[in-house]
C-alpha cells in the first residue's frame, strides 16, 4: 500500500511540473502584471489530458493516504 503512494505521489510531482506555467515570474503575480492569470481560457488536447489526471491522482493520494491512516 505504501509502495503505491510512493509511486502515485512522484507521479503527481512529475504532472504536476509538466503543466502549463501562467504566471512566467513570481513578481507578476504579487503586482498583478499578469492580466492573463485569471482569464477564462479552456484547455485543450495535453493540458486538458495532464490536468484530468492529475486529479485523479489527486483523489487517489488522497483515498489511500486516508486508508494507510486507519488501518
Amino acid at each position: 500500500m505504501e509502495t503505491a503512494l510512493l509511486i502515485i505521489s512522484v507521479l503527481l510531482i512529475a504532472l504536476v511540473l509538466l503543466q502549463s506555467n501562467k504566471a512566467s515570474d513570481a513578481s507578476q503575480i504579487i503586482s498583478g502584471g499578469n492580466t492573463e492569470l485569471f482569464s477564462n481560457t479552456k484547455e485543450r488536447g495535453s493540458e486538458l489530458l495532464i490536468s484530468r489526471i492529475t486529479l485523479v491522482l489527486g483523489f487517489a493520494f488522497f483515498i489511500l493516504s486516508f486508508i494507510i491512516y486507519i488501518s
